[in-house]
């Protein structure tokens, strides 16, 4: 009987993105990543300087760059790590091509469509709206399938699931919108992409990993992962959702004061009191940005119960965006991306620049919402943010396509 032997390419080689999750959805997450930013940054000086203005764009562009980075660049790198620790977390068979080609294919073609739409591609919106909720489906579908099939009832998994739900019902909740329902449409999506999909799946995945990261890494570590903890933030962030679907701003700082000392709590238990590699270090100082978050977020609310103003703007959003969503990302995809390609768990100095960078790219655009010049430096930022990442995903990207440097599959 003859047989048929799949032999990996010993040189770089488009063909290696197929042979595991992360590494297609990490490449599309990190294509994405740049894509969306260079947009939007050409987006912003046009606004600043009218000389320089970009086509009009489908729907107001600032709703489209939440959609974008909310929907398709972070769940990109999302999908990758859940379609690669979902089987692992469950005790089941890895994936095969078959199940995750199709969700690559939906997110990244899906954000090619829109971007394009937003140069002025007329049909481009509408394509990659349905191309993107494609995609979010398959992921869905194949995720749903296993955690159906889990017998070790894995709250983590289920957490992470219900978030994706979630998110799946905010993108179309968009696509509503954009067939003809009210604005309000919109809104509700951007604010399920933040309290509803992205936090918890961060939170969860945080919750699991960063303790037993650090058990591995500093001697005498006692983890810190109590399943309350993460009831009780999936709690306070519905009910910040349901507030801020509600537009009752006034009060959302009585549930983000719970939320700030609920995440000061979980990092003071997770945080180290020993020596760390840099690798885990990167993870908890992204971490701090947390709470800082939510202590904006309060005191944006308080301000606004006593004069009606938003006085901090979107500061608390790319706090969280950039700060805590930008850090950890950097983090948590370098160590994958060393541990699954067979090189050793440090970081590279590609990701320092870019995890550093980030930390002065959130200080910016925080910052920005106090200046009388707030575009000048929502450009100077949204550059900050290219120059941050774009050595890091060049490496990223050389990675992917190339073997494993220790032979081994995957």
């Amino acid at each position: 009987m003859r047989m048929h032997l799949t032999i990996a390419p010993s040189r770089p080689s488009p063909r290696l993105l197929m042979q595991a999750p992360h590494r297609l959805m990490f490449f599309v997450g990190a294509a994405n990543v740049l894509l969306a930013m260079a947009w939007w940054a050409r987006w912003l000086v046009g606004t600043r300087w009218p000389e320089f203005a970009t086509p009009a764009t489908p729907v107001y562009a600032g709703w489209l760059h939440a959609l974008i980075m909310q929907y398709l660049v972070l769940p990109s790198f999302i999908f990758g790590f859940l379609l690669t620790v979902f089987p692992r977390w469950m005790g089941q068979p890895e994936l095969k091509r078959w199940h995750y080609v199709p969700v690559g294919a939906g997110v990244m073609g899906g954000q090619a469509a829109l971007l394009l739409g937003a140069c002025g591609w007329e049909v481009g919106f509408t394509v990659g709206l349905w191309m993107a909720l494609a995609g979010w489906t398959a992921g869905l579908c194949i995720l749903g399938r296993v955690l159906a099939a889990d017998t070790t009832r894995c709250w983590h998994a289920r957490s992470c699931f219900a978030a994706l739900v979630l998110g799946w019902l905010g993108l179309a909740a968009f696509i509503a919108f954009a067939l003809g329902a009210s604005p309000m449409w919109a809104m509700a999506s951007i604010k399920i992409g933040t309290f509803g999909l992205l936090l918890p799946v961060y939170i969860t995945v945080a919750h699991r990993m960063f303790p037993f990261f650090a058990g591995n890494a500093v001697p005498g570590y006692k983890p810190w992962r109590p399943m309350a903890w993460l009831a009780a933030m999936w709690a306070g962030l519905m009910a910040h959702l349901a507030l801020e679907l509600a537009h009752a701003f006034a009060w959302l700082w009585l549930l983000d004061v719970p939320l700030l000392a609920l995440s000061v709590l979980a990092l003071w238990h997770w945080w180290p009191r020993g020596r760390m590699p840099g690798l885990l270090a990167v993870l908890f100082f992204g971490t701090a940005w947390l709470p800082i978050t939510f202590l904006l977020y309060a005191a944006q609310s308080l301000v606004y119960l006593w004069s009606g103003e938003f006085v901090l703007g979107r500061a608390p959003a790319h706090a969280l965006f950039i700060g805590f969503f930008g850090s950890v990302l950097i983090a948590m995809v370098t160590r994958v991306t060393q541990g699954h390609s067979g090189r050793p768990l440090v970081m590279p100095a590609v990701a320092w620049w870019a995890f550093v960078a980030v930390q002065v790219v959130a200080v910016m655009r925080v910052v920005a919402e106090l200046r009388p010049d707030t575009m000048a430096w929502q450009v100077a930022a949204a550059i900050g943010w290219l120059l941050a990442f774009v050595p890091w995903v060049a490496r990223l990207g050389h990675i992917y396509v190339s073997p494993r440097a220790d032979g081994k599959p995957g």
